[in-house]
C-alpha cells in the first residue's frame, strides 16, 4: 500500500470516528448548558467560590466574571514558577525568571500554551499536573462558556441576560472536559503514553555524555492538551515525543481528540437555538475548510521534487517516521486550524508552501473547526459577516437567526474582526524594525521573516506552536508575545459579549421570502467565501513576503 492510500484511509477513519461522536456529544452539551440541575461536587465548588450559580448575568457582569477569573489564575500560575524551587516535587529545578514566567502563565491561561523553554529540563511535577495541567482544563473551559453565552444571545429575546459564567465554567469543566479527558488518558496508556511521578532518570551513555529522561504524568496531560485545544507539551519534542505520542494509532486518536468538541460544538448550536440545519451549514463550512486545507497539505508534502524526495517519498525533513507524512499533515493541519498548537513535526521543516499552509490556517481566525468555543464564537462572528456582506448586495436590512444586522452589531463584529491582524502585524513589523529580535532567527531572507511571522500569528490567535529556528526565550519576546496572547485572547471576547448582548436584547423579526436562508449549502458557501477573501486581502502581503516567496523559489 502506497503511503498516499495510507494517508487517505487514515483521513477517512477520522472523519468516520468524528461523526459517529458528532451527535451524542453535541445534544449532550446542549444538555449541560441549558440544564438547572447543580451537582453535589458543583454546589460545593459554588460554596468555596462564593457564586449564586442561578443569578443570570448580562454582558458587562459576564465580562467581568471572564476577566477576573482569568487575571487570578495568570497571577497564581506565575507565583508557581517563581517559587517553584521551594515546591516538592520540583525534580531541582529552580524558579523561572521573571520574563519567561509571565510568558508561561499568560501562555496557558490564555489558552495558547505556547512555550519558550524545554518542558522537561525547567518545571516539575507541580508546576506541570498543579499548574500548568489545571489551566489546560480551565482555559479551555472560559472558551466554551464564552460561546455560550453568544449563542445564547442569538437565542434568547427581549433581555439581555447570557447566562451565569461560574455555573457555565465549572459545568464545562466538570460535566465535559474531565469526564472525557479521563477516558483519553486511559486510551493513550494503553496506547503506551507514560503516566507515571517518577523523577529523573539516566538511561545510557552517548558520545561521552549521559542522557536523561524525565517521568511524568504525560498521558492525562496530553488528553486535556488535545481535548481542550490548548498544545502545551510536557516535553520539548511536544507529540513527536514518544512518551506522549507512541505510535499511529494514538496519533491518529490525538488528532480525534482536538477536533472532537469544536466540531461537535455546531451541533451543540443547533439545538440551543432550535434550528439543527444552522448547526450544520456552520459544520459544513468548517468541514469543507478543513478538509480543503489537509488534501492541499498532503498534496505540497507528498510531491517529489528530486532524488531526495523520491527516495523518502516526499518531504520527510523533520517529520517522524512512525507518522510518515499523512499523519504529520493531518496533524499540523489540525492544530493550527484550531488553537491547539500541539505539533508532531518540525513546522519549519516543511516545504515552503506547507508552512504557509499551517500560517494561513491559524491567519483565518482558527475557525476551522477552531478551539474549543473560540472556534465556533468565531465562525458565528463571520457568519454575522457574512449576512452583512449578503444584504449590502441585495439592499436589505441583513437578518440572522431572526436578529437584525445593525449599525451596532457589525461594529462589535469588525472590531472583532481587527484585533488579531493588527497584533500580529504590528508586532512583526516592530520586531523586524528593531535590531535585537532579529538576532533571534536561525534564518535570513524568506525563511527568517517567517519564523518571526509565524511567532507572532501564534501568539496573537492564541495556537502557541512554533514554526521552530527563532530563539524566542528572550526578554523581547517573552514580553511581547506574552502580550499579544492576552490581548489576543481577552480583547476579541469584549466582543463577543457585546455582540451577544446587543442580540439578546431584540425582539425576534419573522422571516419573510426575501430573508436570507442561512440553513442553505449556498449560505455555506458564501460564508466559506468570505473567511478566504478577507484573511486574503489582510494577510497575502506579510504571507507573499515569507513563505509564498520561499515556496516559488524552491
Amino acid at each position: 500500500m502506497s503511503s498516499q492510500i495510507a494517508g487517505v484511509l487514515q483521513l477517512l477513519a477520522l472523519i468516520a470516528a468524528l461523526t459517529l461522536a458528532y451527535r451524542p456529544l453535541g445534544d449532550y452539551m446542549a444538555r449541560v448548558y441549558s440544564s438547572d440541575k447543580h451537582y453535589t461536587p458543583e454546589k460545593w465548588i459554588y460554596r468555596v467560590i462564593g457564586a449564586d450559580p442561578a443569578a443570570e448575568m448580562r454582558w458587562p457582569a459576564y465580562l467581568r466574571g471572564v476577566l477576573a477569573f482569568s487575571a487570578v489564575s495568570v497571577l497564581l500560575l506565575y507565583l508557581m514558577q517563581r517559587v517553584q524551587g521551594s515546591l516538592p516535587g520540583s525534580l531541582g529545578f529552580s524558579s523561572i525568571d521573571p520574563d519567561q514566567a509571565f510568558n508561561t502563565a499568560a501562555s496557558f491561561v490564555a489558552n495558547t500554551n505556547w512555550q519558550s523553554y524545554y518542558g522537561e529540563q525547567a518545571m516539575g511535577h507541580v508546576v506541570q499536573t498543579g499548574g500548568l495541567a489545571v489551566q489546560n482544563f480551565l482555559s479551555a473551559a472560559v472558551g466554551m462558556a464564552v460561546a455560550v453565552a453568544l449563542v445564547r444571545g442569538f437565542a434568547r429575546s427581549r433581555t439581555g441576560e447570557l447566562g451565569n459564567f461560574w455555573a457555565d465554567l465549572v459545568r464545562g469543566t466538570v460535566r465535559i472536559l474531565i469526564p472525557v479527558s479521563v477516558v483519553g488518558a486511559i486510551v493513550l496508556v494503553a496506547c503506551g503514553a507514560i503516566q507515571n511521578f517518577s523523577g529523573i532518570h539516566q538511561v545510557g551513555q552517548f558520545m561521552g555524555g549521559t542522557q536523561e529522561w524525565n517521568g511524568g504524568a504525560v498521558a492525562s496531560q496530553e488528553a486535556i492538551k488535545e481535548l481542550g485545544t490548548n498544545g502545551g507539551g510536557y516535553f520539548n519534542a511536544n507529540s513527536s515525543h514518544p512518551f506522549e505520542n507512541p505510535n499511529p494509532l494514538s496519533n491518529l486518536f490525538e488528532i480525534f481528540l482536538i477536533l472532537l468538541i469544536p466540531f461537535a460544538l455546531t451541533r451543540t448550536f443547533g439545538r440551543m437555538v432550535g434550528s439543527l440545519r444552522q448547526g450544520y451549514a456552520i459544520l459544513g463550512a468548517m468541514a469543507v475548510i478543513w478538509i480543503g486545507f489537509t488534501a492541499l497539505m498532503m498534496w505540497t508534502e507528498f510531491a517529489h521534487r528530486g532524488p531526495a524526495f523520491e527516495i523518502a517519498g516526499g518531504a520527510m525533513e523533520g517529520k517522524e517516521t512512525r507518522f510518515g507524512i499523512a499523519g504529520s499533515s493531518m496533524f499540523a493541519v489540525a492544530t493550527t486550524l484550531t488553537s491547539t498548537g500541539a505539533v508532531n513535526s518540525f513546522h519549519s521543516s516543511y516545504t515552503g508552501f506547507g508552512g504557509g499552509i499551517t500560517m494561513l490556517g491559524m491567519q483565518l481566525g482558527e475557525i476551522a473547526p477552531g478551539g474549543v468555543g473560540s472556534g465556533l464564537y468565531g465562525m458565528l462572528i463571520m457568519a454575522v459577516i457574512a449576512v452583512f456582506i449578503a444584504g449590502l448586495m441585495v439592499g436589505r436590512t441583513p437578518e440572522y437567526l431572526g436578529k437584525k444586522i445593525g449599525t451596532r452589531q457589525i461594529t462589535f463584529a469588525a472590531c472583532y474582526l481587527l484585533i488579531t491582524p493588527a497584533l500580529v502585524l504590528g508586532f512583526t513589523a516592530v520586531a523586524l524594525a528593531m535590531p535585537t529580535p532579529g538576532h533571534s532567527m536561525t534564518n535570513s531572507g524568506a525563511h527568517g521573516f517567517s519564523e518571526i511571522l509565524y511567532a507572532y500569528t501564534s501568539g496573537a490567535n492564541n495556537n502557541g506552536s512554533a514554526f521552530a529556528g527563532l530563539n524566542a526565550d528572550t526578554q523581547w519576546f517573552n514580553t511581547t508575545i506574552g502580550i499579544a496572547m492576552l490581548l489576543g485572547r481577552f480583547l476579541p471576547m469584549v466582543f463577543v459579549l457585546a455582540l451577544a448582548g446587543s442580540l439578546a436584547e431584540q425582539k425576534p423579526v419573522p422571516g419573510t421570502a426575501g430573508t436570507l436562508r442561512t440553513d442553505k449549502p449556498l449560505y455555506a458557501g458564501l460564508l466559506v467565501g468570505t473567511i478566504l477573501i478577507i484573511t486574503g486581502l489582510t494577510y497575502f502581503p506579510a504571507l507573499a513576503l515569507g513563505p509564498l516567496a520561499e515556496g516559488l523559489a524552491s
